[in-house]
C-alpha cells in the first residue's frame, strides 16, 4: 500500500511536466509568455513615450525605474520569460519538423471566409521574424541600457541625451523602423495565435481576435516607429 501510495505521488508530480512538454503544453507556454512580452512592450512604450515631454520628463522616469532595487528581479524575470518563449517556439518547430520530415510541395493560404486557416506570411515567417527581433533585442541593449554613460546637472543618468544621439544617425533610424516592421509582422500573426492557444477561438470570435490582435500591434510599432522619428526631427533642429 505505502508503495502504491509513492507510485501515485510520483505519477501526480510527473503530470504537469507531461503536459507542458506535449504538444498543447508547449503551444499555451508559448502563448502565455508571448502575451506576457506584449504586455511588457506596452509599458515600456508608455514610459519611452514621455521622452516627447522632454529631458526632465524622460530622464526622471528613467531614474525612477532603474533606480527600482526590483528592477533586477523584474529583468530576470523578464529575461526567464523571454528565454522560454524563444526555447520552446525552437522545440516545438523542431518536434513537429521531425514528426513530419517530408515537406509539402507547396503551401496553400485560405481564401474564403469559411476556410478558418491562419496561414499567411506573418504566420509562416515566426521563426525568421523572431531571429530577427532577438537580434533587434541584443543591439537595443548594448545600445541603451549598456551605452555610453551621459549625467545630468542633477547626477542621474541621461537617457534623454543618449537617444538624441543614437537617433541623430540616419542610419540608426532606418535599422530601427525596418525592425519595427519585422516585430510587426511577429505580433500581426502572435497576438491572434495566443488567444487561439488559450482556447477562446470560435467561429464567432475569431475574426473580432484576429484584427484586435492586428490593430493592437499595428498601434504598438507604430507608437515605438514613432520615437526614432521624432528623435531624429529633434536633433536635426
Amino acid at each position: 500500500a505505502f508503495g502504491m501510495l509513492i507510485s501515485n505521488v510520483e505519477h501526480s508530480l510527473m503530470k504537469p511536466q507531461k503536459a507542458f512538454s506535449s504538444s498543447i503544453g508547449s503551444k499555451f507556454l508559448i502563448a502565455f509568455t508571448g502575451l506576457s512580452l506584449f504586455i511588457f512592450l506596452i509599458a515600456h512604450l508608455a514610459g519611452n513615450l514621455l521622452f516627447i515631454a522632454g529631458p526632465d520628463a524622460f530622464n526622471h522616469y528613467s531614474h525612477t525605474l532603474i533606480s527600482n532595487p526590483l528592477i533586477l528581479f523584474a529583468e530576470a524575470g523578464l529575461l526567464a520569460v523571454f528565454v522560454l518563449h524563444i526555447v520552446r517556439t525552437v522545440w516545438m518547430v523542431v518536434t513537429n519538423r521531425g514528426a513530419r520530415p517530408e515537406r509539402y510541395a507547396a503551401r496553400t493560404w485560405a481564401k474564403t471566409k469559411n476556410d478558418r486557416s491562419r496561414k499567411s506570411w506573418a504566420s509562416t515567417t515566426m521563426i525568421l521574424t523572431g531571429t530577427i527581433t532577438l537580434l533587434f533585442v541584443v543591439t537595443h541593449l548594448v545600445t541603451f541600457k549598456f551605452g555610453p554613460y551621459y549625467e545630468t546637472a542633477e547626477g542621474i543618468r541621461d537617457l534623454y541625451r543618449l537617444q538624441l544621439a543614437v537617433f541623430s544617425n540616419p542610419g540608426y533610424v532606418v535599422f530601427y523602423l525596418l525592425c519595427m516592421m519585422v516585430i510587426l509582422f511577429h505580433l500581426w500573426h502572435g497576438i491572434s495565435s495566443a488567444a487561439q492557444s488559450f482556447g477562446v477561438d470560435s467561429p464567432q470570435w475569431t475574426p473580432r481576435i484576429v484584427w484586435t490582435g492586428q490593430l493592437l500591434a499595428a498601434v504598438i510599432v507604430a507608437g515605438f516607429a514613432l520615437l526614432p522619428v521624432f528623435t531624429y526631427a529633434l536633433a536635426r533642429n
